[in-house]
C-alpha cells in the first residue's frame, strides 16, 4: 500500500484534489439532498410518473389460548399468553425478511455521503453493541448536554491504537440519547483507502475529515463527531496516556462558527489501555503505508490473539456545550478567537479526563 495521505481537518486549502469515497450507484432513493434526483422503480401495472407506494407489511396473526383454569397456580386475573411466545418471534422474522427484500430490490435510502441509516441501525450497531455493553461496559454521563434537535459538533479526545473509541461514542449517543440521535464521525482519508473498511465506514455515516463536509452536515442539523488529535492521539505511546496532543489550528472551531452550532466537549476514559503501545515499528509502518505500526505487550508476539483488546472499563462524559451562535459571521476568520475557543475546548476535555481518572476505581472495574 502506498503511503497514506493524512488530510488534517483544519486544512483550509481547496479540497478539489482530494479523492472522496465513491458514491453508491444503483436504484436507491437518496434523501437529505434537495438537488439529488430520486430514482423510483415502477411497480407492476403502475403508469410512468406515478409515485411508488410500498405495500405495508402484514401484521402477523397471533392465536391466544384461554387463560389457565383453577388450580394451575397462576395469579388471579392473569391475561392469556401467546402460544409459545411466537408472536414476538413472528414479528422479528417478518421484519428480517422485509429487510432482506429491501436489500435485494434496492428499496432503501442512502444520502449523498453514502450513509445507510437502516443498515446502521439493524446490522452495524447490533454487531458493535455487544462490545459496547458486555466487553467495555461503557458508562455514559452528561448525555443531556447533546441537543435534542439541530446540529452540534462533538469534540473528543482520541486514543487506543485502533479507533474503537469513535465507534463506542457513536453507540453511546444513539443508545442513550432520548431522541436516539445518530453521530456522523469525521475520519482520516486512510479509512477510505482500506478495502472493506471504506465501504462499512460510509454506510455507518462516516465521512472525510474536511471542513466542507462537516459544515454541510451541521447545516442539515446532524450531530458531527471530530477527534482533532488525529493520529497524534491514537498512536501516542502508553507513557503519554491521557495527555492530550495538539488540536491543530482550530479548524473545527471555524466550522462550528460558520454553521452557528454548539461545540460539545467529550472525554473518554478506558480506551488508552486496550492496546498499551510500548513501541512503534516505524520502518514497517513506512513500508505498509501506515502512520505507525504498534508494538504492545501481546502484539505481534501472540499473533492474531495479541490483537484482542484488553477488557477495560470505559466512561464517556459529554460536557456542557459551548455556544457559537452569538458571534458575528466574520468571527470564523478571527484567528485569536479560534485559538481561544480551541484552547477552551481542549482544557475542558483535559480537566474532565483528570477528574474521571481520579474517580476510577480500577482500569478493569
Amino acid at each position: 500500500m502506498a503511503d497514506a495521505k493524512v488530510i488534517p481537518f483544519d486544512d483550509d486549502r481547496s479540497r478539489a484534489g482530494a479523492q472522496r469515497p465513491p458514491r453508491r450507484r444503483g436504484t436507491v432513493r437518496r434523501k437529505n439532498d434537495p438537488a439529488a434526483v430520486r430514482e423510483v422503480t415502477a411497480m407492476p401495472g403502475q403508469q410512468d410518473g406515478e409515485p411508488q407506494v410500498e405495500p405495508a407489511e402484514p401484521e402477523p396473526s397471533r392465536q391466544e389460548t384461554p387463560g389457565p383454569g383453577p388450580g394451575t397456580g397462576s395469579a388471579p386475573g392473569a391475561g392469556p399468553e401467546p402460544r409459545g411466545g411466537g408472536g414476538g418471534l413472528e414479528r422479528r422474522v417478518a421484519g428480517g425478511l422485509a429487510f432482506l427484500r429491501r436489500r435485494l430490490t434496492g428499496e432503501y435510502e442512502v444520502d449523498d455521503f453514502g450513509y445507510d441509516e437502516e443498515l446502521t441501525d439493524q446490522v452495524l450497531m447490533s454487531l458493535v453493541r455487544p462490545l459496547y455493553e458486555k466487553y467495555f461496559r461503557v458508562e455514559v454521563k452528561g448525555i443531556e448536554n447533546i441537543p435534542s434537535e439541530g446540529g452540534a459538533l462533538i469534540v473528543s479526545n482520541h486514543s487506543g491504537t485502533l479507533p474503537l473509541d469513535g465507534l463506542m461514542m457513536q453507540v453511546a449517543v444513539h443508545d442513550n440519547h432520548p431522541e436516539g440521535r445518530h453521530l456522523r464521525l469525521l475520519a482520516a482519508d486512510l479509512v477510505f483507502m482500506l478495502p472493506v473498511v471504506n465501504e462499512l465506514a460510509r454506510k455507518a455515516g462516516h465521512t472525510l475529515a474536511c471542513a466542507e463536509d462537516a459544515e454541510r452536515l451541521l447545516e442539515r442539523g446532524e450531530l458531527v463527531g471530530v477527534m482533532p488529535e488525529g493520529f497524534k492521539g491514537i498512536g501516542k505511546p502508553f507513557s503519554e496516556r491521557y495527555k492530550l496532543q495538539r488540536f491543530g489550528r482550530g479548524g473545527f472551531v471555524s466550522t462550528a462558527l460558520r454553521a452557528g452550532t454548539p461545540i460539545v466537549p467529550c472525554s473518554i476514559v478506558g480506551a488508552e489501555e486496550i492496546y498499551p503501545m510500548i513501541g512503534n515499528a516505524k520502518t514497517l509502518a513506512r513500508v505498509l503505508g501506515f502512520p505507525y505500526f504498534p508494538i504492545t505487550p501481546t502484539f505481534p508476539w501472540l499473533g492474531p490473539l495479541g490483537a484482542l483488546p484488553l477488557p477495560t472499563k470505559w466512561t464517556i462524559q459529554f460536557g456542557e456545550p459551548i455556544p457559537t451562535d452569538g458571534y458575528p459571521p466574520e468571527a470564523a476568520e478571527d484567528p485569536m478567537l479560534m485559538f481561544n475557543l480551541t484552547d477552551q475546548v481542549r482544557e475542558q476535555i483535559q480537566h474532565t479526563l483528570y477528574k474521571l481518572l481520579v474517580q476510577r476505581r480500577s482500569v478493569f472495574f
